[in-house]
């Protein structure tokens, strides 16, 4: 039976999906350095991998069989694509599968700045019983979304699904995306059925210069960073950022130096430049809500990815 090589993991159903179709499936990490050769001495036919596990010229060439390498994921950038296109091995990805979870995530960080509950939820319970109305005032001058304006950098699958979250929440949605010069979007509204809307997209600048909040779908820059001190210096004052893309989208130490100053209100990250190891002033600074890159993190959306991520390698071998 030909070898699966699940190095990131997969959903239980993706599993039993590959191994009905009669394949072997691993799911053992392999580590980077042994990748290479685990390939070619095992004649791995596919290597299943998520943000982790880095695809390289090494890997796709070690093994004239490897024939898929699947991203359980949206983005590419840890795969080696020129080198797959000369080795005749087909990369599929899995872009709609957790455009819902990445989406509800960016609101989870944007509600939990807007009313400090990362403030409170590291504060309350060092100094909660003691300091409790000092607390409370610390934390009292929140704001409502609803009226807000949202701008969102790249209105792809999860750009989208955001988009309609916020006009749901009264927002005023604002996108940039040079791919794509307007979007229609259906709300689904319980008792009222759908409700159409059609967004055109705006330029970079005016994004920067209109919204409240900007919330980043790209993929990470090949050269620098796409917001540093030049973009921040277009933004209103008290611009709330949040980047639940790639770390390296918004260049860090421009964004620290925004917060101190003001221009930036607050952050929230889900990224961040140099995983696994953040930068320590991200994950302490007391206006940026931080989660460990878990935006596609959620059951349903794993089992999501799971189920596409086999169906496409079972259709790219055969």
């Amino acid at each position: 039976m030909a070898l699966i090589l699940a190095n990131d993991g997969i959903d239980s159903e993706g599993k039993r999906i590959l191994e009905d179709a009669g394949f072997r499936v691993q799911t053992d990490k392999v580590a980077q350095q042994d990748l290479a050769d685990f390939i070619k001495q095992n004649e791995v036919v596919a290597v299943l991998v998520r943000s982790a596990t880095q695809i390289t010229a090494a890997e796709l060439s070690s093994f004239g069989g490897l024939k898929v390498i699947g991203r359980a994921g949206v983005g590419l950038d840890n795969i080696d694509l020129k080198s797959a296109e000369a080795n005749g091995v087909t990369v599929v990805n899995t872009p709609a599968a957790s455009s819902q979870s990445v989406a509800e995530l960016v609101l989870a960080h944007l509600f939990t700045v807007s009313r400090f509950l990362q403030l409170s939820n590291r504060e309350m319970p060092v100094t909660g019983l003691t300091e409790f109305s000092k607390l409370k005032k610390s934390c009292s001058k929140g704001f409502e979304l609803q009226g807000k304006t949202l701008g969102i950098i790249g209105i792809g699958r999860i750009g989208q699904a955001l988009a309609k979250m916020a006009l749901g929440l009264g927002m005023k949605v604002i996108a940039h995306d040079p791919f794509i010069p307007e979007v229609g979007l259906s709300l689904s509204v319980h008792l009222f059925g759908d409700v159409d809307v059609v967004l055109k997209t705006v330029s970079f600048d005016d994004v920067l210069k209109e919204a409240d909040v900007i919330s980043f779908h790209v993929p990470k820059p090949k050269d620098g960073a796409m917001v540093s001190d030049t973009e921040f210096a277009k933004m209103k004052h008290g611009v709330i950022l949040i980047n639940a893309s790639r770390g390296g989208v918004i260049d860090e130490v421009s964004l620290l130096k925004a917060l101190d100053s003001g221009k930036v209100a607050a952050a929230g990250l889900d990224v961040f430049e140099n995983e696994p190891k953040p930068r320590a002033e991200l994950l302490d600074h007391p206006r940026i809500s931080v989660t460990p890159h878990i935006g596609a993190s959620t059951n349903e959306a794993q089992m999501r990815v799971g189920i596409e991520l086999a169906e496409k390698v079972i259709e790219a071998i055969r």
